[in-house]
């Protein structure tokens, strides 16, 4: 099936590991949170975690509505002999100040990074162009502005010397943008994009592996006649999932023969995750089995604060046993509550028995 599904059971085998993500306080750039967390495993065992707006410092400062961050970082996680370690890697500048890891190539910015996945000794990571918009809540002042792919390589180096190449994907008002989940099956990269109106459904784009270095030449969309089409046209694209996410993990299970979508129920700040299951990466996919109500929306809980929302769903296959591992993420809409609630804002993992549907 697909050469990445190879290379993450042959991980998997090896890796009892349960994903942590501990706050670093009292270093001068130690991280302190971030949401997003995909994990794209590496043919040596190693993954590499991707993160969105990361928190850092000696402790959580939030100034006005700003939290001192870096718009996305990255981290490299190894597990031995069920210990596991995660190397956060927030990049320094010429001077050592703490800058985003991908670099926006577009004025007033920046990168949310996203799903990526490997091919021969390069990794390729999607990247949502964001910038700001005025909102009822900092927390939600923003909007898409395009898609881009980044090419690292070097990477049994330092994380600080990986080199990054950029290419553009999908320019600015497509309003649908490759980069909620991505894959490779056989001879091609899949990458799933959120249209941002109607029902918000979720599309296919594909990308030959050898036209990589050219993407937005040789990228491709599932249209409405179920054909593939030359370039991206979400006016005419057939929804692979009527309710979308703009996060989520989409990975091939070989012992079921289905692949798997796990994500927040696509209902606004719903604290429901769904498991899905589909035959092919182009459907048809189920409805969705409820799987895990988070507990930090539940008003029965102690630690409840209505301000708080959930999101960013993932399966992470590499480091399951039979059974099912999945991290999601806290936030609030009162921006300075990061500076005081700890128990929020970083990548929690759940681990459980996989459903039999």
């Amino acid at each position: 099936m697909a050469l990445a599904c190879q290379c993450a059971l042959a991980h998997r085998a090896a890796s009892p590991c349960t994903p942590e993500f501990p706050l670093q306080h009292g270093m001068a750039q130690g991280w302190l949170g971030a949401d997003a967390a995909y994990s794209i495993p590496l043919s040596d065992g190693r993954d590499v975690w991707i993160f969105g707006d990361t928190l850092f410092g000696e402790q959580r400062a939030i100034h006005g509505d700003i939290p001192t961050m870096v718009r996305n970082s990255i981290g490299v996680s190894t597990c031995q002999h069920g210990h596991w370690k995660l190397d956060d890697v927030i990049k320094k500048d010429a001077q050592g100040h703490a800058a985003d890891f991908f670099k926006a190539q577009h004025p007033n910015t920046w990168y949310w990074a996203m799903d990526g996945f490997v091919t021969g000794n390069q990794l390729w990571v999607t990247l949502l162009c964001v910038r700001n918009t005025p909102a009822q809540s900092a927390a939600m002042a923003f909007e898409t502005c395009g898609a881009d792919l980044a090419r690292i390589t070097s990477l049994n180096g330092d994380p600080q010397g990986w080199k990054i190449d950029y290419f553009t994907l999908v320019p600015d008002g497509a309003h649908a943008y490759p980069s909620s989940a991505t894959v490779v099956d056989g001879s091609y990269a899949y990458l799933f994009a959120l249209k941002e109106s109607g029902t918000r459904p979720l599309l296919a784009t594909r990308i030959s592996l050898d036209g990589l270095n050219d993407p937005a030449k040789n990228v491709q969309y599932l249209g409405n006649d179920g054909q593939w089409h030359s370039g991206f046209d979400p006016t005419q694209a057939q929804p692979v999932m009527q309710k979308g996410s703009p996060e989520l993990s989409i990975r091939y299970h070989p012992e079921r023969k289905q692949w798997i979508a796990v994500m927040f129920e696509p209902d606004a700040f719903s604290s429901k995750i769904l498991l899905r299951t589909a035959p092919s990466l182009e459907g048809p996919w189920t409805q969705g089995e409820v799987i895990y109500q988070v507990p930090e929306m539940q008003p029965q809980t102690p630690d409840y604060n209505k301000n708080t929302f959930c999101y960013a769903a993932k399966e992470h296959p590499e480091f399951e046993q039979g059974d099912l591992l999945f991290t999601y993420v806290c936030n609030s809409f009162d921006v300075p509550t990061l500076a005081t609630n700890l128990n929020i804002y970083f990548p929690r993992a759940v681990r459980m028995a996989m459903p039999h549907q």
